[in-house]
């Protein structure tokens, strides 16, 4: 990958879409492009700035393969992996909360 944020998961800071999840799917000095394959789709991504989005070090395996071969990303492939993410958090979030 060309880039070293493209295909991690993104939580916008501020805005009216405080919280919600993203992928990044371009990147630009001082911006990036979120998609959340619903609202924000892969041919109309948000450019945010980078300071306004928390990063988070994770890919989806399905999403780095198609970006390591330079397929195209579907918004459908973005809304699986997003899925998948957040149920995870939620798991994690529980297991912490027993502790």
């Amino acid at each position: 990958m060309e880039n070293k944020l493209t295909g991690c998961f993104a939580s916008s800071l501020a805005g009216h879409d405080k919280c919600r999840v993203y992928v990044i799917i371009d990147e630009e000095p001082g911006y990036v492009y979120l998609s959340d394959g619903v609202i924000r789709t892969v041919d109309k991504p948000k450019k945010k700035k980078k300071k306004h989005v928390q990063t988070v070090k994770r890919i989806d395996d399905n999403i780095a393969e198609k970006l390591e071969k330079h397929k195209d990303l579907q918004n459908e492939d973005i809304k699986r992996a997003i899925k998948l993410y957040i149920s995870n958090m939620k798991e994690d979030n529980k297991c912490q909360n027993q502790m």
